[in-house]
């Protein structure tokens, strides 16, 4: 597969990790997504994809729009898929849609959200002559969607300090660093994030577990769960299935797998091929 990213603009910086282009043949039909701290909008230009959620199961033509999710999520790719995308901090969604992110949990199509905009948009992008062409205008098509957001950088601020801690700081602390009362805090995060402080950690904590293993390696999971905070093994073998719907050993095994069988592959760390 062919996946190309680039940084965001400095306007663009505060609310988006990366753009994307992603085409070719996918290495396998369908990935488990384990949830991650990050919202995404995709405009798909090629055929549908299916997104299994625990809202159900829906195919998406023009694309979605997705805010921060709570659990693991099953894509199902055509034999070829072509897309532009952006992978969003976890705030970054409402700032671009004027969409509360708490009624964006499941996926929503691109169209549901612009509108005729939407269209107009994958148009622009498929008839563009160069991969950095595509992004120019994807990018330019986000700049044009800005807004302003009430409590952006309270919000903003406090998901930092939990990704700088990896996830382990409580809320009363968290709370008590804002100078808001945790009614405030936890109002603010549904809206721009769609998930609590507390949820947000969590991911966190699980994206910090999952870029520290090596699939290649043997792993000590007391130590794995020690290292991430965790309580004790089981609350971290709770945590895993939570997320994943997988056994630590399962886990590891679709890892290994993937690694094994697709080692350049342009994925990252987080899809899983589905059992």
């Amino acid at each position: 597969m062919e996946y190309v990213a680039r940084a965001p603009r400095p306007s663009l910086a505060a609310i988006v990790d990366d753009l994307y282009y992603l085409a070719g043949t996918p290495p396998y039909p369908r990935f488990t997504l384990p949830p991650m701290p990050s919202a995404l909008v995709i405009i798909n230009l090629g055929d549908p994809f299916r997104v299994t959620h625990p809202g159900g199961t829906e195919d998406f033509a023009d694309g979605c729009v997705w805010a921060t999710p709570t659990s693991w999520t099953t894509f199902e790719y055509p034999r070829y898929t072509r897309s532009v995308g952006v992978h969003l901090k976890p705030w970054g969604l409402a700032p671009l849609t004027g969409v509360p992110a708490a009624l964006l949990g499941v996926p929503v199509s691109v169209e549901a959200v612009w509108g005729v905009a939407a269209k107009e948009l994958a148009d622009r992008l498929d008839g563009a002559a160069t991969v950095g062409a595509m992004l120019d205008i994807f990018e330019a098509a986000l700049v044009d969607q800005l807004r302003p957001v009430a409590g952006l950088g309270l919000v903003r601020e406090t998901s930092s300090q939990i990704l700088r801690s990896a996830g382990s700081l409580s809320v009363a602390r968290l709370t008590e660093a804002a100078g808001v009362s945790s009614t405030h805090l936890a109002g603010r995060f549904k809206h721009l994030v769609g998930i609590t402080p507390k949820r947000l950690a969590r991911t966190y904590r699980f994206a910090e577990v999952v870029k520290s293993i090596n699939p290649g390696c043997d792993v000590d999971w007391a130590e794995v769960a020690h290292r991430a905070g965790y309580h004790d093994q089981p609350h971290f073998n709770h945590e895993l299935r939570q997320f994943t719907g997988l056994t630590p050993t399962a886990y590891l095994e679709l890892r290994r797998r993937f690694a094994a069988e697709h080692p350049d592959s342009a994925l990252d760390v987080g899809p899983l091929p589905t059992v």
